[in-house]
């Protein structure tokens, strides 16, 4: 079996040119302003349309309301949402009704504690993400360059399909893979030379590493 890889944060054509020239199976723009990778929905919806057939567009929001969700949706061409905030399974439902769109839900993860999320949040999303939990007073809920002890997912396996994030990179990626089993990852910060610069290269060499 293939890895999926998602290339996230992607802000200009630069890096979504590598991101489909490397073979990235997702690409994600990000609308949450404290983000270095942080685009407006003009710049979004520029990019959009320019991504082949084949590839899904993903939008990743933090806690967004209805009206910043119905502008995103009706102005991007988009073909799925990833909630990256400290919404709700209800509230995942709720957005997953009223834009009929796919949704993913990021849930991030520590210890074994945070573990029951996951089983919570696939019974009304379309895929999980599981991603490294932020550490406490972070600006940012994911895209921080952290990753987690992937043994805690070791064997584990969800209702519905599942992606590996969390200070992914080229060089730890085989490792991630072997012990946790993902056939999807997403990453972010872990293909860039700087904040919100992706790195052509390490776009490459990362896709390249998901293909074993």
């Amino acid at each position: 079996m293939t890895v999926s890889v998602k290339i996230c944060g992607l802000s200009d054509r630069a890096g979504l040119d590598a991101a489909v020239a490397a073979g990235a199976r997702y690409v994600g723009f990000v609308f949450f302003a404290k983000s270095p990778r942080a685009v407006s929905v003009e710049t979004a919806a520029a990019l959009a349309v320019e991504v082949p057939p084949g590839i899904a567009k993903v939008a990743l929001v933090v806690d967004a309301d209805d009206a910043t969700l119905d502008e995103i949706v009706a102005r991007v061409p988009l073909d799925m949402l990833q909630l990256h905030g400290r919404e709700t399974p209800e509230r995942v439902a709720e957005i997953r009704a009223r834009h009929g769109l796919p949704v993913m839900k990021a849930v991030g993860v520590a210890s074994e504690a945070d573990l029951p999320a996951l089983d919570s949040y696939s019974a009304v999303a379309d895929q999980i993400l599981v991603d490294a939990k932020p550490p406490k007073g972070a600006a940012l809920p994911g895209g921080n360059g952290l990753a987690f002890d992937w043994r805690l997912i070791a064997g584990r396996r969800w209702s519905v399909p599942w992606m590996l994030a969390g200070g992914l990179t080229p060089e730890n990626l085989a490792e991630a893979l072997a012990r946790t089993g993902a056939r999807q990852v997403d990453v972010s910060s872990g293909v860039e030379s700087a904040p919100g610069i992706k790195d052509a290269a390490r776009i490459g060499a990362f896709v390249t590493a998901a293909r074993g």
